[in-house]
């Protein structure tokens, strides 16, 4: 059976969805790729992450490390602080529907990226479905319909944001870290939106770890590969489609090279929810990854097969 790959791609700003993302629709077509597209709709708060100095452990050293800096405009870094916070979606009206016609996936990642990111277990479940239905109103004017897939900004999920996808009649969401999809349980409370986490770890995280090179970054993503089970790559509109887009480019042709399957995560999404009740179902943990700042909702020990 061939290598089974998924991109998963996370646009976070403004800069990222005008420059990332056009920069991506061409390198995918020469490579003959389908993707997975989430896209943050809201203000670009950038500059707010700042902040995070003072609340997560390893993120300046992380900045340092992936030269931060240098891959974001110096308006991008004022944005929410100094800058007002343009609305990303409506900034590029036509590249969401671009994405689309090009037979890629098109989700949500959000409204305020940075607000989710940082502060959704301070937000009540009102302030939640908020920030979805925002979101997904945003969505639906460029689009003409509704979003039907999600993934949470930062990998950050709870009990209420799950409940919520369930509530908006989500098809499924990207919100964890994990090995194999499933069904998100928090305490004993089992949600019913299937949960496809990204199983491998970013460019992003890795880049300078250790002395980690892009170059070592793809031979780690071929390896993963090796094990035969589907692997869900995420990258970012403002890495991958920017300074990074050589770097990905040839992972996409050494991939090729090995005959490695892409896919969309819609589409397995809709193989899997054809027997709903074989999916196992895991506990969402918060644990901190090698390379990232902060915590992340990770899937914990597979539990018993839902009912």
């Amino acid at each position: 059976m061939a290598p089974r790959l998924a991109i998963k791609v996370d646009v976070d700003t403004l800069e990222g969805f005008r420059k990332g993302v056009p920069a991506l629709i061409k390198v995918l077509a020469d490579h003959a790729v389908k993707a997975s597209f989430f896209l943050a709709l809201g203000p670009d708060h950038s500059g707010r992450a700042i902040f995070r100095i003072f609340r997560q452990r390893g993120f300046l050293e992380k900045m340092w490390r992936t030269r931060a800096p240098a891959l974001y405009s110096f308006k991008t870094m004022c944005y929410g602080t100094l800058l007002p916070g343009p609305k990303i979606g409506a900034a590029a009206p036509h590249l969401a529907p671009q994405l689309a016609a090009a037979g890629h996936e098109v989700g949500l990642h959000g409204y305020d990226h940075v607000r989710w990111h940082d502060h959704l277990y301070n937000l009540s479940p009102e302030k939640v479905a908020r920030e979805i239905d925002r979101a997904q109103a945003t969505y639906t004017a460029l689009m003409g319909k509704p979003a039907y897939s999600f993934a949470a900004p930062g990998w950050q999920c709870s009990l209420s944001s799950r409940t919520l996808l369930g509530a908006r009649n989500f098809l499924y969401g990207s919100d964890t870290r994990g090995a194999a999809p499933y069904l998100p349980a928090f305490g004993d409370t089992v949600t019913k939106v299937l949960e496809i986490p990204t199983t491998l770890p970013t460019l992003d995280e890795l880049l300078g770890f250790h002395g980690c090179r892009p170059q070592d970054f793809t031979n780690l993503v071929l390896s993963r590969l090796e094990s035969g089970l589907p692997q869900v790559l995420t990258i970012h509109a403002e890495m991958e489609g920017g300074p990074f887009l050589g770097d990905f480019a040839r992972l996409l042709s050494r991939c090729r090279g090995r005959r490695v399957e892409f896919f969309r995560l819609e589409d397995w999404a809709r193989e899997l929810l054809r027997n709903p009740d074989i999916l196992p179902k895991a506990q969402v943990n918060s644990q901190r990854l090698p390379g990232r700042a902060g915590h992340v909702s990770c899937q914990g020990p597979q539990e018993a097969r839902s009912s």
